[in-house]
């Protein structure tokens, strides 16, 4: 067995973005909170149990072309630029100053299929084409919070274009008890694409800490890889997932 090395800040002109290296694994840290987590060595490797989560919807239904709204260190457009290397990945990421770092220290420009956009994730999903896309993944956060004018049904209703039948939004939530927030967001999917698929630790599902949740809409998803990726995790569907929101209503601009 090896001895896991001390993490320890890489060289970086001053912003908001730095990134800490322990052997192949890069954390990506924006104003000093965890942004990404990527194995340089190993871009299979998902260490955030969310992203598993994600990655298990991904599996699901094996998209070719995604977007991903908000990019850090573009932790899961690595992943299915490894595991379906005919995949594409649009990436739009509002902070330059991350784009920047990711670019210059975790080699963005090598990732096989990515193409990098700096622009705030609503204007631009306005401007691309209708049908473009099998999958958006959402991860957008400022600090600990999903920016509201991402989460409306007006802002998703614009996502909802741009995805080709039978296409699929996943994203990324987060929320502490009494998880109101979380509940509107989730309500506001269903809105929008039907049918809500809701994975998150139970723990975090009953309002007993704060944690990540991620919803996924858009088509019915096999159960196998979900059911493999949120190991430890519950996963609640269609009715329960409703039932969870408990008549919340959806977020308008």
């Amino acid at each position: 067995m090896s001895r896991r090395r001390r993490a320890a800040a890489q060289p970086a002109p001053p912003g908001r973005a730095r990134v800490l290296a322990d052997g192949t694994r890069r954390t990506l840290l924006v104003d000093g909170l965890e942004a990404s987590v990527v194995d340089l060595a190993d871009p299979r490797h998902l260490e955030i149990p969310y992203t598993r989560w994600i990655a298990g919807v991904l599996e699901a239904t094996a998209p070719g072309d995604v977007l991903h709204l908000g990019g850090g260190a573009c932790t899961l457009a690595r992943w299915l630029a490894a595991v379906r290397p005919a995949s594409r990945s649009r990436v739009l990421e509002v902070d330059a100053d991350v784009v920047r770092v990711a670019r210059e220290q975790l080699g963005l420009d090598d990732v096989p299929g990515l193409r990098v956009s700096t622009a705030d994730a609503r204007a631009g999903v306005s401007s691309l084409r209708p049908r473009s896309f099998d999958a958006v993944v959402a991860d957008v956060f400022v600090g600990p919070r999903v920016p509201d004018h991402l989460c409306t049904v007006e802002a998703l209703a614009d996502v909802r274009r741009v995805l080709r039948p039978g296409g699929v939004y996943v994203a990324n939530l987060i929320d502490e008890a009494p998880l109101r927030r979380a509940r509107r967001q989730v309500a506001t999917v269903a809105e929008v694409f039907g049918p809500v698929t809701l994975i998150a630790e139970r723990a975090v599902l009953g309002g007993r800490r704060a944690g990540n949740l991620v919803a996924a809409a858009g088509r019915t998803f096999a159960r196998g890889p979900i059911g493999r990726a949120a190991k430890g995790a519950d996963v609640l569907e269609g009715e329960s997932a409703a039932l969870w929101c408990g008549g919340a209503r959806p977020l308008r601009d």
